[in-house]
């Protein structure tokens, strides 16, 4: 687990599917994404977030803030393989329900995240959406990654009609990130 100021992230427990399942079938969280999720496809990727977290020591982790102490999300790293992205790479992501919004959650967990995958010996970060991801790609340039229009792509699962298909790539300048958060311990692994 990981702790900011004012969240942990840890692996996913039963307690949090109602409300995963819950934001992962609203259409307002969901908009960017080809689809919303059942109940059983939220279980899943609990199921599969906790083994990636088991099996590489980071991955994808609940949000829970501190002074609440109710799940509010996801953020972490995730690490795709060439078979089902256009690279390997290790992607950065969050998704948190609409009363999480505003509230600079993403950013400090996915902070955090980025710095224990650093630690962890992850060297390479990227993080991608569709263009009109407004409120992703924010947070993305809030956390100190970039953007070329070079590395721009067509996502292998959607087909060519999907309006979703292209998607804007960031890529993180890992040396940058780590001076400029130097004076600062971002998380504590608890």
């Amino acid at each position: 687990m990981l702790r900011t100021d004012r969240l942990v992230l840890r692996p996913f427990i039963d307690d949090d599917l109602p409300r995963f399942a819950e934001l992962n079938a609203d259409p307002e969280v969901m908009e960017h994404f080809p689809d919303t999720h059942t109940p059983a496809e939220t279980l899943r990727f609990m199921e599969r977030a906790n083994a990636e977290i088991d099996r590489r020591g980071y991955g994808l982790w609940a949000v829970e803030p501190l002074d609440t102490g109710r799940f509010a999300g996801f953020t972490g790293l995730h690490h795709h393989d060439g078979d089902t992205y256009p690279f390997p790479c290790v992607e950065v992501g969050w998704r948190l329900h609409r009363d999480a919004w505003g509230k600079g959650y993403a950013s400090e967990a996915a902070e955090a995240a980025i710095s224990h995958g650093l630690d962890s010996g992850v060297s390479d970060i990227v993080s991608f959406t569709v263009p009109d991801n407004l409120r992703s790609r924010a947070v993305m340039e809030r956390l100190g990654l970039t953007h070329d229009p070079g590395d721009d792509f067509d996502h292998p699962r959607l087909p060519a009609s999907s309006p979703l298909r292209r998607h804007v790539l960031y890529r993180l300048d890992a040396e940058r990130f780590i001076s400029e958060r130097a004076q600062r311990r971002l998380y504590a692994v608890i």
